[in-house]
């Protein structure tokens, strides 16, 4: 909970929230001061890195390396305008709802759960989606001997959740490890990558002549820039689930914008990196569909390099770190959910080791459940994606209504720039919306579809069941006291 709050006499609950006795919170407790500053600054890369290692690169077949350059502009736009607004929230309200937190304060239950909801689609799809795609490098390095992907599903979802059941701390040095590794290998990658650099291949993708405004940096015209946006947020996707650890950190008003500050500008450098070496080293005709692009721009057609087998292997690393902490991130916002009724509250149960079992066990067999039945991991983190964007705009409209309403409320931490930053990142994450719709209408739609059948069972059944002393229950509450008060 914020500073300056936990003192104060409890306001009274909105009428659709249910009072519970102590024994209720202290079966739902996660183990604070687990995480300082490098350990959430770990945890913001990890949740990214995967994407460099691949996916961003079919943003070159919507946009050419102009439209993706653009695209990947206004995206890196998109996440530092949003990370300097989720770093004022967190130092707000610092609890494991997260986004959600911050939009039920502003926004009201229904802002609550609507942010919520599509946060958790995108940390419950993307973990799935990553697993087929470790399962892909397993098979293509012949790793084990396997040549099937479920059982590379199966001990991905086992092994990293028990870590995960092991404790909060042990889960986040993992990851920081095995990002670090990630990190380390990409900037290998990249001084090897620019020894062959050549600035003719950048724009040598064939020239769409119909395409409006067709070039040769933008073979597809355009509306290529647009059909880029989701691709473009691949270098980022995912570093704002850092205020999620924000009730295991520690002095997480400080070490919360220091982290996400800190996660971000390595982010930004990396996709520098990586986009400018890739399609250098190759060209950007070569890389733009493959499943390994630096391995492809490290070796082409040819035979494997020391070189290429070392970031064929680095990206395994990669893939396993963004997995990792995506879990991590899904539980903590079904528990934050569930523990104030949005979802079933017995998911919110933590264990002897203050860990959400149930919110780590259940979302993974979903994950497992989807990776092993569909296989479709670019149809998954389409969905993802779609439930991201969704999430980014409504946090930062929360930003701008709290400034607005609340102009005296405590910040510790202020957003360079107040309402404009907040409102540059609510206008591209609204362009990245729409721009779902033009790469996989399939995805969009069925996003959507989970959106719907989340919101019939807030409507009619949840919403009425929810938990005056959660977290971010009670803050919104002793707003609404406040606001009483003033008008007295």
């Amino acid at each position: 909970m914020a500073e300056g709050t936990t003192s104060r006499t409890p306001s009274p609950a909105p009428s659709s929230a249910e009072p519970v006795g102590d024994a209720y919170l202290n079966r739902r407790t996660l183990r604070r001061g687990s995480a300082g500053w490098l350990l959430l600054t770990g945890l913001g890369v990890a949740y990214v890195v995967s994407g460099d290692f691949s996916g961003w690169n079919i943003g070159l077949s919507k946009g050419g390396f102009g439209g993706l350059a653009v695209a990947t502009l206004l995206m890196g736009a998109m996440y530092a305008c949003l990370v300097f607004a989720l770093a004022e929230l967190s130092a707000i309200l610092p609890t494991a709802g997260g986004g959600y937190g911050f939009a039920r304060r502003a926004l009201g239950t229904w802002g609550g759960f609507l942010t919520g909801t599509a946060i958790l689609i995108e940390y419950i799809l993307a973990p799935a989606a990553i697993s087929i795609f470790i399962g892909d490098y397993v098979e293509s390095l012949g790793l084990f001997g396997l040549e099937s992907g479920w059982p590379v599903y199966l001990a991905c979802f086992a092994i990293f959740i028990g870590i995960h059941l092991w404790g909060v701390g042990e889960a986040l040095r993992f990851s920081l490890i095995v990002t670090a590794i990630a990190v380390a290998a990409l900037l290998i990658f990249a001084l090897g990558a620019f020894t062959e650099f050549q600035a003719g291949g950048l724009d040598d993708i064939p020239v769409d002549k119909d395409a409006f405004g067709a070039s040769s940096w933008l073979p597809f015209g355009l509306l290529g820039i647009w059909a880029a946006f989701p691709f473009g947020m691949w270098f980022f996707l995912g570093v704002e689930g850092v205020p999620l650890a924000a009730e295991e950190a520690k002095d997480p008003v400080r070490s919360m914008p220091r982290a996400l500050a800190i996660s971000m500008g390595i982010l930004v450098l990396l996709a520098v990196l990586t986009f400018f070496a890739s399609t250098g080293a190759r060209g950007s005709a070569a890389i733009q569909e493959a499943g390994n692009p630096l391995v492809v721009a490290l070796q082409g057609d040819g035979d494997p390099t020391p070189l290429s087998r070392f970031v064929n292997y680095a990206g395994l690393a990669g893939l396993v770190a963004s997995f990792f902490s995506l879990i991590y991130a899904g539980s903590r916002q079904l528990f934050a959910l569930s523990r104030a009724g949005y979802l079933p509250r017995f998911l919110s149960l933590t264990s002897r080791r203050k860990s959400p079992y149930l919110g780590l066990l259940i979302p993974g067999a979903i994950g497992f459940a989807l990776a092993a039945g569909t296989g479709n991991g670019a149809r998954m983190l389409n969905i993802a994606v779609f439930g991201a964007t969704i999430s980014y705009a409504l946090m930062a409209l929360s930003h701008i209504v709290l400034r607005r309403r609340e102009p005296e409320l405590p910040r510790p931490y202020r957003t360079p720039g107040g309402v404009v930053t907040s409102s540059v990142a609510f206008v591209l994450a609204l362009s990245a919306l729409v721009a779902t719709f033009l790469v996989d209408k399939d995805a969009a739609f069925t996003a959507l579809a989970v959106y719907a059948v989340a919101l019939a069972y807030f409507a009619f059944y949840s919403r009425h069941r929810l938990v005056a002393q959660a977290p971010e229950e009670e803050f919104a509450a002793l707003a609404a006291a406040e606001a009483e008060l003033e008008r007295k």
